[in-house]
């Protein structure tokens, strides 16, 4: 009997998997894209119920950043980031207490758009190493203490891939030994490297490269990695490459951007441009899987962020309506207008959202109401504030192009 999502689109099946369990990096600081287990939880603790009305207290400001959307990696007080300054590309390493520049390593070439150019992928750090995407597709892997190169590969000129329209987006994926990245070439959609050299390890796929960011997951023991390329969710394992499954209906043809969200064996797709979100159950029946569609709707359609999972609620940017759903049954929950479309992080018990107009929202989650407790507004200037909001010790950080701000937002 065929599932929904084989009525719906293609899938492919192999393997005998279980359940899903997130595979986090070891430490516990913001050191990649959506925090430690990419899902855009902090796990801080004792931070501000409550806001003045101008805001929380601001320690720090520069303009050293610039142009870019990249978003920040923090570990061991060092802010890990990307810009476009004086026509050349950088990863920049900033001091977390001053926002005094550490060290900046040039690599690849500047990226240009109208809609604002420079890096968008946020570095991930890992092991005493960073590692960084631009938005031209070079990737680099450097000394996160000096800033010393150790080793760089331009992934579209590797794999003969074209930059996608609005740039090169993915934030770099570190599971074991290796970091995996959707290239986006033909037979080498998604690549893995062995982190210490950049060799080549593994490729798949045709799948021009998308803007969202991979996740790694065990599924009875066995690892594979879920990606929203430029044409569908898939995942692949993690040991070969291998095509486990594939899922079309919740892919458009213009551009896929959030990050897939898993719980236990469920994992939720969103998307935007006139499409919707997925929700899709694998379960292993006589020795081989089946990836089937719980459900499909049009009320989550993200567009350039993603959602947060909060109990048993997604809560995210459906257009440019904050929406509530119920994550297990897709039913709608609430839509309120907020703050306006913006980003959205999780820490202490509250959302902390960034508009796109630079308004700052302190939201907290409840399935039955919006319910804002305070707000803010850094303003914008050029281009939107498209930037992911971070927390790390009891700071908030907020970046608009090359102006990046700090605010303490600890509870006295």
């Amino acid at each position: 009997m065929q599932s929904p999502a084989t009525l719906r689109g293609a899938m492919c099946i192999a393997g005998a998997f279980l359940s899903f369990v997130l595979l986090p990096l070891t430490s516990a600081e913001w050191n990649q894209w959506l925090g430690p287990n990419r899902d855009g939880k902090s796990s801080e603790t004792g931070l501000l119920a409550v806001w003045p009305e101008s805001g929380p207290k601001q320690v720090w400001q520069v303009e050293s950043l610039g142009a870019g959307y990249s978003s920040l990696a923090v570990n061991s007080g060092t802010l890990f980031t990307q810009g476009v300054k004086n026509g050349k590309q950088f990863l920049i390493a900033l001091d977390a207490e001053t926002g005094e520049t550490v060290w900046e390593t040039e690599h690849g070439k500047p990226y240009s758009n109208r809609r604002g150019g420079g890096p968008r992928g946020t570095p991930t750090v890992d092991d005493g190493r960073v590692y960084a995407l631009g938005g031209d597709g070079n990737l680099i892997c450097a000394d996160a203490t000096t800033g010393a190169k150790i080793w760089e590969k331009h992934l579209l000129k590797t794999y003969g891939a074209r930059n996608i329209n609005w740039g090169i987006s993915e934030s770099p994926l570190i599971d074991g030994n290796r970091i995996i990245v959707n290239a986006g070439g033909r037979g080498a959609s998604i690549v893995a490297l062995d982190k210490a050299t950049g060799k080549e390890l593994w490729k798949t796929q045709s799948d021009e490269a998308g803007y969202s960011s991979g996740v790694a997951v065990e599924i009875d023991g066995v690892r594979q990695y879920l990606f929203f390329t430029g044409e569908a969710a898939v995942g692949v394992l993690a040991s070969n490459g291998e095509l486990l499954w594939r899922y079309m209906p919740v892919s458009n043809s213009t551009a896929n951007v959030a990050t897939p969200i898993v719980r236990d064996n469920l994992v939720f797709f969103s998307s935007s441009y006139g499409t919707g979100c997925a929700l899709l159950r694998l379960e292993s029946t006589g020795g081989s899987t089946t990836a089937s569609e719980v459900y499909f709707n049009r009320d989550m359609r993200n567009h350039y962020s993603s959602s947060v999972l909060i109990d048993d609620h997604l809560y995210g940017f459906s257009g440019r309506i904050l929406t509530a759903m119920e994550f297990e049954t897709g039913e709608l929950a609430w839509r309120d207008r907020s703050v306006g479309k913006g980003q959205m992080i999780y820490a202490d018990g509250r959302f902390y959202i960034l508009s796109d107009d630079g308004v700052v929202g302190l939201v907290e989650p409840d399935p039955s109401e919006y319910r804002e407790v305070s707000r803010f507004e850094i303003g914008s200037r050029d281009y939107p504030t498209w930037t992911l909001p971070v927390i790390s010790d009891g700071k908030l950080y907020l970046r608009d192009q090359e102006r990046l701000y700090a605010y303490s937002i600890k509870a006295p």
